[in-house]
């Protein structure tokens, strides 16, 4: 019983790594800690689009439509897609979209991370100021040009803007992760910028040409984007975070459709954990509470594993009746509270805000199932192959 006590409270642990790191944050700012944004004289920074396609024909026409409609200057911009191993249509409405298409076949080397390499190899960044990488399956704000450029000057750094969902009101499962996603995007990473963190990297990431002349492009894993923001920060590149910069990506509609999308983000995570753990603890240029919110963010399973993982441990430790069993309760309702203090907040700024209440009905269900895929996740470990997420047309309007 002893060891089963031990085990459960290293669960409860981890799962209390986020919110450690988010009352040392919130400390920090009440001491006066808050970080100061440097701002620069106002100039509109040259911003190269990269978007990265393979066969994407549903989804490409309204991503470049989105790039088209930007509120910024069209001479400030460029957009280049990468029709990377493609099969279908995806180059030709590429072009046909007014975009320059790089046309890539190396089946050898598939994936996301390997195009972009690629694609940097071929283009010339010198009259640039940041690469901004746009995923096919999204679109962008008109405001989202303008809200980068707001972190101006972008060479010598990142900026995240903020991920929204793109269809919200498929049903009860696209409108719980719209909550989810302005408790992250408009709660939880604010938070986290307040106190001169480091914002994870995701959709949209803007990066500086500064950076990437010097440090390249490494990242080459399932979970790029989070290989991506590990690297930075642990070389002490600022990864800024931005409200008003807002990109929106089509959220998976049915459990099917997800299962290999939400494996690849659990395995890629992890896999970041395992193989640059050592290096973030060695890293000189971070200061411990960076180090721990680095811990959390590639560790801490999203809201819905968090509640069923801590549900089925809180039970389990009642039922056993396994000494401390209390404290072990206590710990793992912490870690849960996290998530629903973000997420009433997210409901309060919601258009339905009671529609969204309702699509929480599922939620014990989508937990429990969420669970279980991210226990098969574990079979993904080490950049293992994953099936390419299902795409669907966006709904008409």
């Amino acid at each position: 019983m002893f060891l089963l006590t031990l085990l459960i409270g290293a669960a409860a642990a981890a799962l209390l790594l986020p919110t450690v790191s988010d009352l040392l944050s919130l400390a920090r700012i009440a001491l006066g800690g808050r970080h100061q944004r440097v701002v620069a004289a106002r100039t509109d920074p040259r911003l190269l689009f990269l978007v990265p396609a393979h066969d994407e024909e549903l989804l490409i026409e309204s991503c470049l439509a989105s790039l088209g409609q930007l509120r910024y200057p069209r001479t400030r911009f460029d957009v280049v897609v990468i029709a990377d191993n493609c099969t279908d249509q995806t180059a030709a409405l590429a072009v046909a979209g007014g975009a320059r298409c790089l046309e890539r076949t190396q089946p050898e080397l598939r994936g996301k991370p390997h195009a972009i390499a690629w694609a940097l190899e071929q283009l010339g960044l010198a009259e640039y100021d940041a690469v901004v990488i746009v995923d096919a399956d999204t679109v962008v704000d008109p405001e989202f040009a303008t809200g980068l450029a707001a972190a101006a000057p972008l060479n010598g750094k990142a900026v995240q803007g903020y991920n929204g969902v793109l269809n919200p009101e498929d049903n009860a499962i696209t409108r719980m992760a719209a909550v989810f996603a302005d408790a992250k995007g408009r709660f939880a990473h604010p938070l986290k910028a307040r106190a001169g963190l480091n914002v994870p990297l995701r959709l949209g990431g803007c990066i500086g040409t500064s950076v990437l002349a010097e440090h390249g492009w490494n990242a080459f894993s399932i979970g790029e984007d989070w290989e991506l923001y590990v690297l930075l920060t642990s070389s002490g590149i600022q990864i800024e975070g931005v409200d008003n910069a807002r990109v929106y990506a089509q959220e998976a509609r049915s459990l099917r459709q997800s299962a290999s999308q939400r494996k690849r983000w659990t395995a890629g995570k992890l896999t970041v954990l395992w193989r640059l753990l050592p290096a973030m603890l060695r890293s000189r240029r971070l200061s411990a509470h960076q180090k721990l919110d680095l811990i959390a963010e590639l560790s801490g399973p999203g809201p819905a594993v968090h509640l069923g993982a801590a549900s089925f441990l809180a039970v389990g430790s009642a039922l056993l009746g396994v000494p401390g069993a209390g404290t072990l309760i206590f710990a793992l309702g912490a870690g849960v509270f996290r998530h629903a203090c973000y997420a009433f907040a997210a409901l309060l700024v919601q258009p339905r805000p009671w529609r969204a209440m309702l699509a929480f009905a599922v939620l014990p269900f989508y937990a429990a199932w969420r669970l279980g895929i991210e226990i098969a996740a574990l079979r993904m470990l080490g950049d293992k192959p994953w099936v390419r997420t299902e795409r669907h047309r966006p709904a008409p309007g």
